[in-house]
């Protein structure tokens, strides 16, 4: 039983969680969420920038899209963060400060968008072809007809595959420490390195790691609901739901030739 009790020990010292609790929730969590959404929300733009160039019939747009997407998901991400966070190091002192927020998020954001351009470029290429053909019939230009007809769909049938790679940029957030943070900068996994250095103990990042699942587990449920929402539409709720069989029965279905 001695692992055991060591595990429980090394892991479960509800002090020491206590203890890192408060610095956890007023600084840890809003500046991983910080991270997270800034770069999520910049990666997914990038993202469909790349995806549309993907798709293009002219080469100049479609090979810089297809290296940038190699290059990036083939880098380790610790990799292109200490590429972009030390190598541009100097620039972002002169710009904004000692702060290396902004040039994490960048790098952050250049590492989600290779994934997420390549989860949009499937969803937009897995509409039939057909939808295009009708939309260019009723009179739309491409643009409009991509932007109003393909890309919504291409992206509802992606949007699982979407918050996955969210989920893993949240927890990509915590390579920023790379970086250097002073103590108002720590996120989630920082803090808890920290008091793991001081205390000797653990148990503050496995704290860490529950703030992660807390954060990531309730957006799966959710965003799982959305997706069965638009795949199967809206349940009948009442009476104004449903559907009469009066409403479809054919003409002269009932009574006569229905004249």
């Amino acid at each position: 039983m001695d692992p055991l009790r060591t595990l429980w020990e090394t892991f479960f010292d509800w002090e020491s969680m206590r203890e890192a609790l408060p610095e956890m929730l007023t600084v840890g969590l809003p500046n991983t969420l910080i991270l997270a959404v800034s770069a999520a929300l910049l990666g997914s733009v990038l993202g469909m920038l790349l995806a549309i160039a993907g798709i293009s019939r002219t080469r100049w747009l479609r090979w810089p899209a297809r290296v940038y997407t190699d290059v990036f998901r083939g880098l380790p991400a610790a990799a292109t963060i200490l590429l972009i966070g030390v190598g541009l190091a100097p620039l972002g002192m002169q710009v904004w400060g000692p702060n290396p927020y902004p040039l994490g998020i960048l790098a952050l954001s250049l590492i989600a968008a290779a994934y997420i351009g390549e989860i949009f470029r499937s969803g937009i290429q897995s509409v039939e072809a057909a939808q295009l053909e009708g939309a260019r019939a009723l009179g739309f230009s491409w643009g409009e007809a991509m932007r109003m007809v393909i890309i919504p769909q291409g992206v509802r049938r992606v949007l699982p595959a979407w918050v996955n790679q969210l989920i893993a940029l949240i927890k990509d957030s915590s390579l920023v420490y790379f970086l250097g943070l002073v103590a108002s900068q720590r996120e989630l996994f920082r803090i808890g390195q920290d008091y793991a250095a001081t205390t000797g103990n653990e148990s503050a990042l496995l704290l860490a790691g529950l703030f992660y699942l807390a954060l990531t587990v309730p957006l799966t449920h959710v965003v799982n609901a959305i997706d069965a929402r638009l795949r199967h539409g809206r349940l009948a709720t009442g009476p104004a739901d449903e559907i009469d069989d009066a409403d479809l029965a054919l003409p002269g279905a009932a009574g006569g030739s229905g004249r």
